[in-house]
């Protein structure tokens, strides 16, 4: 899938943060926001950096993970355009909790914690979405934990494919993701990962085309997923 915003004369456009300023206030916004592009497999920040900037998504995709003291990784999510990154530790003017790296070659937007606090002292509905956002983070980390208690990992890999699907409803989706990441998704090692996924290609429900994971029938994967089927 090709992920990035449309192309307009607004850069902001679609981002839901924004979405409630006036379009000469994200013209103004746009003005004070350095674009960035990442290589895929570049790191954007790690944990403990200086928490100094929000980047906003413009295109590709971007993993947020946690790294245990053993060098083991925990991806948390994927991010991909129109969301933002970085918003909780600009809030409470922390380090980063978290951190990143572009697993497509990405582009961004950074906007820095002084613009942003002058944005959201100005503008107090951005502080209304940027409290949604924080909300959103704390149910997704939940529902990621009570995942661990009652699915078993072939469910928490079903599960985490339609996550990453998002709300495509084409007939396939490409999603650009190794099985290592996958793993680190899922909580799993990576054999039992790649035995899930052969499971599910074995039922006609996905296939693998190299690096990438072909989706062929989500439902089903709702279904092993034990979510509820559109």
């Amino acid at each position: 899938m090709d992920h990035r915003l449309p192309d307009s004369g607004d850069a902001l456009a679609g981002v839901e943060m924004f979405a409630g300023l006036e379009p000469d206030v994200r013209q103004r916004v746009i003005a004070t926001a350095v674009p960035r592009n990442y290589r895929k497999g570049q790191i954007l920040f790690v944990e403990h950096d200086p928490g100094e900037s929000l980047i906003i998504l413009k295109r590709g995709a971007v993993a947020i993970f946690r790294t245990a003291p053993t060098g083991e990784r925990a991806v948390l999510t994927v991010v991909r355009p129109p969301d933002v990154l970085g918003e909780v530790s600009l809030l409470d003017a922390s380090t980063r909790s978290t951190s990143a790296e572009a697993i497509e070659d990405s582009q961004a937007l950074t906007l820095s914690r002084a613009a942003f606090m002058d944005l959201v002292h100005s503008n107090p509905r951005i502080l209304d979405a940027v409290m949604r956002s924080v909300g959103a983070l704390i149910r997704r980390l939940t529902e990621q934990n009570t995942d661990h208690v009652f699915l078993d990992l072939p469910g928490r890999v079903a599960k985490t494919l339609v996550r990453l699907a998002g709300e495509s409803q084409a007939p396939m989706i490409t999603i650009e993701l190794n099985q290592s990441q996958l793993a680190e998704m899922a909580g799993g090692s990576r054999q039992s990962v790649n035995q899930a996924i052969g499971s599910f290609a074995s039922r006609g429900w996905l296939r693998t085309e190299g690096r990438r994971i072909v989706v062929t029938d989500l439902q089903a994967l709702r279904r092993r997923a034990g979510m509820a089927v559109g």
